[in-house]
């Protein structure tokens, strides 16, 4: 069995990123991949701006001003945001609003709050400003021609702001990946469907149709395929014809019903199987042909074989399926944010293996463990917060730092 970092490692030097481009609109790029860098065409702010609801001055006709002997100006103009701003006048100020264009000649805002307005209009000052104070100076966030988000950045909600800060309304991007899932087992039924004696509800169906989208693919679900060999041969041809990526769910294991290997080592190749993990140690990783076109590179699709129990399949997608596809879709950083954290428990027994274990944080910022860790109890994957990755052969101590994975970051 490969240790889960090697197989890892095989996985993503496998993995062809998907050449394809597309330009979308920026407001419908959300988790989008970008294919080109994007540099903006100017700067932001593209002109001095005010950061408060104030009066624009020259610093130097306040100097000396104090609560004992304040200065009055009078008020020249008046620069709401988004208007057009005239030379500021010597020996005057200028009403002003937060993001409104400093007018040139005033070189310090004063904020409303530190001015009186007289009866008659002017405007009195018991404090000096220094040059600059509460101003936003052009460029401060952007200079003109920087490159503000690199290829292979991975769009989030944030990041659309801040391309369409610079003016872009659409922006170049990589093709989705294109998956097809379909799942193996006599036993599965749908939810709405009677259950009869023997059979169970397919949970991983709606768990990875799920995972899938939260990352962005676009996926073909071929249903559940009957347990035979023919069966299972049939849909591996017919999904490797257009997608990049061939999930399954079952069917990997050595059972005399477990028919996913043998199909796509006659269809393809498997290239790892097996990874010394808990739980999730049936997972398959090679290529189905497309066609009659030989093998290797375009003309085949990846094809990747999880385990049927539900924790299994759900772990080993967040470990090994979301990096590969992340880097199919050109993202370059793939790996999750892993932090130390206190567990507050005791496991006197380590596996052979490396596991994974569903715990949450509590209330004292420590590590709780989920009290049944089989690969049958899903219960943990929603009462937990992520996973500690805990090596082969390690019992736990409580007061122990451990590495804890949290799902928002193996989800995001």
């Amino acid at each position: 069995m490969l240790a889960t970092a090697d197989a890892l490692g095989r996985l993503l030097e496998a993995a062809r990123p998907v050449d394809a481009r597309e330009r979308v609109d920026t407001l419908d790029a959300l988790n989008r991949v970008l294919a080109a860098d994007v540099t903006s065409p100017l700067d932001v702010p593209p002109m001095h701006t005010s950061a408060m609801d104030g009066y624009a001055v020259r610093a130097a006709d306040l100097a000396g001003a104090s609560e004992g002997a304040p200065v009055a100006l009078p008020v020249s103009q008046r620069i709401p945001a988004g208007h057009a701003a005239e030379p500021l006048a010597a020996g005057t100020a200028a009403r002003i609003f937060t993001g409104a264009t400093v007018p040139p000649g005033a070189d310090a805002v004063v904020m409303q709050e530190m001015a009186q307005v007289s009866d008659d209009g002017r405007v009195a000052f018991a404090q000096a400003p220094s040059a600059g104070e509460w101003i936003t100076r052009q460029g401060a966030d952007i200079t003109r021609d920087s490159v503000i988000l690199h290829a292979g950045t991975r769009l989030t909600p944030q990041a659309l702001g801040l391309a369409s800060s610079v003016g872009c309304a659409q922006l170049e991007v990589v093709r989705r990946v294109r998956v097809a899932i379909f799942f193996t087992g006599d036993e599965l039924r749908m939810p709405g469907e009677p259950l009869e004696p023997g059979a169970i509800y397919n949970s991983n169906r709606f768990t990875l149709r799920a995972l899938l989208a939260k990352l962005g693919c676009e996926v073909t679900d071929l249903g559940i395929v009957p347990d035979r060999l023919d069966a299972t041969r049939e849909t591996l041809r017919r999904a490797a014809t257009d997608h990049d990526l061939i999930l399954t769910c079952g069917g990997v294991s050595v059972g005399e019903e477990d028919h996913v290997k043998p199909a796509v080592e006659a269809e393809g190749r498997i290239s790892m199987w097996q990874i010394a993990m808990k739980p999730g140690k049936p997972l398959a990783f090679g290529a189905v042909r497309r066609g009659e076109a030989g093998s290797g590179g375009a003309n085949e699709a990846f094809f990747i074989g999880l385990p049927g129990n539900p924790v299994s399949s759900f772990c080993t997608f967040l470990l090994f399926v979301r990096p590969f596809l992340l880097r199919l879709a050109g993202v370059n950083d793939v790996a999750p944010r892993v932090y130390s954290m206190r567990a507050d428990f005791s496991q006197k027994k380590g596996d052979r293996r490396n596991e994974f274990l569903r715990a949450r944080v509590n209330e004292s910022g420590g590590l709780d463990l989920f009290e049944n860790q089989s690969s049958a109890v899903l219960t943990s994957t929603v009462w937990g917060d992520g996973l500690i990755d805990n090596p082969p052969n390690h019992a736990i101590g409580a007061g122990e730092i451990v590495r804890f994975i949290p799902f928002s970051e193996l989800m995001r």
